[in-house]
């Protein structure tokens, strides 16, 4: 008599792990998405960093590793000038 070592319940058992898998990955999917929102909704007041118009000697936002061309901050909420500066201005 032989074994079936590939039989039914090996068969459910790779099923089980597969559906587990796939669900990890939907749900890992939906947090990344939701990660995107919350990071965008966490943005700070232009009046929270002393936003201004206009640049501080070379410090602007154009040469700013936050600043998001034409007109826009990874971190400050609002229009931005590409001439304007702020307490957070990072070195691009």
């Amino acid at each position: 008599m032989t074994q079936n070592i590939g039989g039914p319940a090996r068969q459910g058992l790779s099923r089980a792990t597969r559906r587990t898998l796939l669900q990890a990955g939907v749900g890992a999917l939906s947090l990344l998405g939701l990660s995107g929102r919350s990071a965008q909704a966490a943005k700070v007041s232009q009046a929270a960093v002393a936003y201004r118009g206009s640049p501080k000697g070379a410090q602007s936002c154009s040469n700013c590793r936050l600043f998001i061309a034409p007109n826009a901050c990874k971190q400050v909420d609002g229009a931005i000038s590409p001439n304007g500066w702020c307490r957070i201005w990072s070195k691009a």
